[in-house]
């Protein structure tokens, strides 16, 4: 019997008086053959959400089922590539169709004619199970493939085809499960996008995943396989940050999920990612980065099967035994299609109209985070940094409030700080970090025991700043007592000298661990030194006229990251300014 719609609204269409779709299942809706996927089924109707435009579609048109889940096709020459949210390839499209894509386009994921350098691990006879790696690819110059074995497969290779050029599509192996069955793999397989991969165990977040950037490293680092948000108000430099993360962080590749975002924005990730050079390989970044755009005027539907989508690409290199970073750009968006296809069934708005779901959607999708052991016997881990765009920068909004609950990473974006030109603008005040005590030991082992004791020192003098920046609002600071002063005049120093960056300064772009510890120690020191001398009844304002405060600030552009050695000098100056002091 033909299905057929009665009824649209927007993206949602129903079928009525049909009880044989399953639900989840992905459907092709109308003429055109339009992805949709099964959302809610009654005795009188079937629900759909259709991730295409459903402009031109009309009552009576048919709607055919797959009898399979959104899945989406993995396998080689993912990489370098930009796909939409329901993984069609655009450069493809843009190509065969132009600058728009036309609706029901149906463009294979990977490109079937390109042919692959194929070699295998596995020889006749061998015993295999799901999850083992079976064949390898040189995907780009950063990125060896690892073909899998797929995880509900297993049994004894009895066919494997010889080393060498093979396209996407063509049959390698043969396998014969235990009951007689045979199982011919070929180089890709499909994944339904919601349902997490499986794993042999999940593993204690114990390394961190290091930026360069001296805020996250130092007072909010994230553990490889953790979870963080970023959230800010409109201008605060969320998407820059992102770039920035992507850009410098030791994840071998890269995931980025432009959801809902501008189209000009996702053009200049694309330019930039594009001409940017790995500094890990001295290759182009593009090279282990896979995009993901889904634009604020691509169907909004769409934006909910982004984010999984993204996240099951990275769960795939995850199990290959890669360290993938996610970044989610932005999740306020995706929760916005939520709100805007729950708002059209007709279901009862929770707080600010989001659905009452919201909460567990959110907590499912930073559950596919973590550092695991895989199928294959390898570590792999997935990061995921999801920025949150709070409206009018209320960070008491159900999307931020829901989200601080399931991250365990906080770096709250600042807006005054955005306009005081201070980046990265994380407000020290608001935003935290969990993994500080899991990373603790890693830290003493790989940098020095001094670096924690350090954040700490520093975690307290901003706390102190920030107090007595309060009481100097109300009554001024000539009233405070010299002691006092020295801590404002210090914070300041942490600011300007260590927590604000420069993108663009080829020292202060990317600071490896070592100078970030060389460089505290050295704030430190300069504090150390200047209390001794204000305990000697001493005034600090002969010690601000020698100007030792600046000239500390200036050595994150002073120091080169490959001498670090000229860290001594600060020292031998700090002692000899307040020695020559009369």
């Amino acid at each position: 019997m033909e299905h057929v719609i009665y009824s649209i609204n927007g993206p949602v269409v129903t079928v009525k008086d049909v009880t044989d779709f399953q639900m989840l299942e992905m459907v092709y809706v109308g003429k055109q053959k339009l992805m949709g996927e099964v959302i809610a089924i009654s005795q009188t109707k079937t629900t759909i959400q259709v991730y295409e435009s459903t402009t031109g579609l009309a009552i009576g048109e048919p709607v055919h089922p797959t009898g399979e889940p959104i899945s989406v096709l993995l396998g080689p020459g993912l990489m370098k590539n930009i796909f939409d949210g329901i993984e069609r390839p655009l450069q493809m499209i843009a190509t065969k169709s132009g600058m728009f894509i036309p609706t029901g386009s149906a463009v294979d994921p990977l490109d079937l004619e390109h042919v692959w350098d194929v070699s295998f691990e596995v020889k006749k006879g061998d015993h295999v199970k799901g999850g083992m790696i079976f064949g390898r690819i040189q995907e780009t110059a950063s990125i060896e493939h690892r073909l899998l074995i797929p995880v509900n497969v297993s049994g004894t290779v009895v066919s494997v085809k010889d080393n060498g050029p093979y396209k996407v599509k063509d049959t390698v192996l043969t396998i014969q499960d235990s009951e007689g069955h045979h199982h011919d793999l070929n180089l890709t397989q499909k994944w339904p996008i919601k349902t997490p991969r499986p794993v042999t165990k999940r593993l204690p977040m114990r390394v961190p995943l290091i930026s360069g950037q001296r805020v996250i490293d130092t007072l909010f680092p994230i553990a490889k396989g953790g979870t963080a948000a970023v959230p800010g108000g409109f201008g605060t430099g969320k998407t820059m940050m992102q770039h920035q993360f992507a850009k410098w962080c030791d994840a071998d590749l890269i995931v980025y999920v432009g959801c809902g975002e501008r189209g000009n924005e996702m053009t200049q990730v694309l330019e930039e990612f594009g001409e940017l050079i790995d500094p890990r390989t001295n290759k182009p970044l593009m090279e282990r980065t896979i995009l993901i755009a889904n634009t604020s005027n691509m169907p909004v539907a769409a934006r909910e099967a982004s984010i999984y989508t993204g996240v099951t690409i990275a769960e795939y290199y995850r199990d290959m035994g890669y360290h993938v970073a996610v970044m989610a750009d932005s999740t306020s968006r995706w929760a916005e299609a939520l709100r805007e296809i729950s708002g059209r069934l007709e279901e009862m708005p929770a707080e600010e109209g989001f659905p009452a779901y919201l909460p567990s959607r959110i907590s499912q999708f930073y559950e596919r985070a973590g550092f695991m052991e895989t199928k294959s016997k390898l570590q792999g881990s997935v990061t995921i940094i999801g920025a949150v765009s709070p409206q009018g920068a209320d960070f008491s909004e159900p999307v931020t409030q829901n989200t601080k609950r399931f991250v365990r990473s906080f770096w709250a974006l600042d807006k005054q700080l955005a306009y005081m030109r201070h980046y990265a603008a994380i407000n020290w005040n608001l935003s935290y970090s969990e993994y500080v005590n899991d990373l603790s030991k890693w830290y003493d082992q790989n940098v020095d025991h001094r670096f924690l004791t350090n954040r700490q020192e520093i975690m307290r003098l901003l706390a102190e700043e920030n107090k007595l920046l309060e009481i100097v609002k109300l009554i001024g600071s000539d009233v405070l007592p010299d002691d006092q002063k020295l801590i404002i005049e210090i914070g300041k120093v942490i600011r300007l000298g260590y927590l604000q960056q420069n993108a663009f300064h080829k020292d202060d772009t990317y600071v490896p661990l070592e100078k970030q510890l060389r460089m505290m120690d050295t704030i430190l020191y300069l504090y150390q030194k200047a209390k001794l001398y204000i305990e000697n009844g001493k005034s600090i304002s002969l010690l601000l006229e020698t100007g030792i405060f600046e000239y500390v600030i200036k050595m994150k552009y002073d120091v080169p990251n490959s001498d670090l050695d000229r860290f001594n000098e600060y020292q031998k100056k700090i002692d000899q300014t307040i020695k020559h002091i009369h």
